[in-house]
């Protein structure tokens, strides 16, 4: 049985010898160990392996050798949660010949230790182990395969990091322009494919610039900051935003109708734009234009500039606008830059 307190190893193998005799040389290493027959019963069982955990596999067991069982070890999943290394007899493979006790089982010279070697450079597996092993070589192959999973777990963890930081906007998290864009592309092609809706809205925050100067770019940084923390918190979770400039945001909405990215836009401008930002020294009002623009499976620069155009007319009609593409009437009126006069004196306006 495994044993919680122990590292997992799971070995699969039709020779009941062959269980026995490891099974109680990896006890010895402190390892819980649970022994399986074949292929298929251990892929039954690998679904509760806990990571940094290492399946062992015969090499006798046929779909080991054709690759299927490799393949659906890796399918699950279960490759990047463990090491996976294959007992096998390595040279002596092409001359044992095989006992005839044991017809079910694949016979040796049908895989030949290139075929391992193969593998272990494509990866397919990490480690091969000689049949006889004993106590100390175990020991050795073991500590490999852990270290190894160790490794290539660091590795996969700095290359995710790597990824994100790269598709990912450092001072707001929000998606950079090049992602964003990339999704905007992904998404057309789908609703061109599968049909459907995709909206798209632009925040153009008002006078920006001004605020930039009066308050400093690090003040203004924490701004960006909090907007796009408030807009992300209104958004469904396969929504998508990104930030296309300085004090621009472009969000992409999947299955969503003109009507519905109007009401959300209303909803930003009151949730995110009507409430101060609170900065160390001081709380700042911010206002923002809003343009919104339905794909209809139309290229993503055909939308943006679309979008864009309609910015220009929600500016014109003056900050805290919204507008739909082809759509005559302003949604929205200016909010009046009034407020009651016992207002915090520590609420900046503009």
């Amino acid at each position: 049985m495994l044993q919680s307190s122990r590292f997992q190893v799971l070995l699969a193998s039709p020779d009941e010898d062959l269980r026995n005799r490891t099974e109680s040389l990896l006890e010895s290493l402190d390892a819980g160990v649970k022994t399986l027959p074949d292929g298929e019963a251990l892929l039954a069982a690998v679904s509760g392996l806990r990571v940094g955990s290492v399946v062992l596999l015969d090499s006798q067991i046929a779909t080991v050798g054709n690759g299927q069982l490799l393949a659906a070890l890796h399918e699950t999943g279960v490759a990047k949660r463990s090491s996976i290394a294959v007992i096998s007899h390595g040279h002596s493979d092409k001359t044992e010949i095989p006992d005839p006790a044991h017809a079910q089982l694949a016979y040796p010279e049908q895989f030949p230790a290139e075929l391992w070697l193969q593998r272990l450079r494509d990866g397919m597996i990490d480690d091969i182990v000689p049949r006889n092993a004993n106590l100390l070589q175990w020991s050795t192959h073991l500590n490999t395969l852990r270290r190894g999973h160790l490794l290539r777990s660091e590795v996969e963890h700095l290359r995710e990091t790597t990824l994100a930081q790269a598709e990912h906007d450092r001072l707001t998290g929000a998606l950079n322009r090049e992602a964003i864009l990339s999704v905007l592309f992904r998404e057309t092609d789908r609703v061109q494919r599968m049909g459907g809706s995709l909206c798209v809205i632009l925040i153009d925050i008002d006078d920006f610039g001004h605020w930039n100067s009066q308050l400093g770019i690090e003040a203004c940084d924490e701004l960006l900051r909090q907007i796009s923390s408030r807009i992300g918190k209104l958004l469904r979770s396969y929504d998508l935003l990104g930030r296309l400039g300085n004090d621009e945001f472009l969000i992409a909405l999947p299955g969503c109708s003109p009507v519905n990215a109007v009401m959300l836009a209303e909803r930003l401008r009151m949730d995110v734009f009507a409430m101060p930002f609170d900065l160390p020294s001081t709380r700042v009002m911010l206002t923002s234009c809003f343009a919104i623009a339905s794909s209809n499976g139309r290229s993503p620069v055909v939308v943006l500039r679309e979008a864009e155009q309609t910015m220009d007319d929600a500016r014109l009609k003056g900050p805290d606008t919204i507008r739909s593409a082809r759509q005559s009437p302003f949604l929205g009126e200016t909010r009046p830059g009034i407020f009651p006069g016992n207002r915090d004196p520590n609420l900046v306006l503009w």
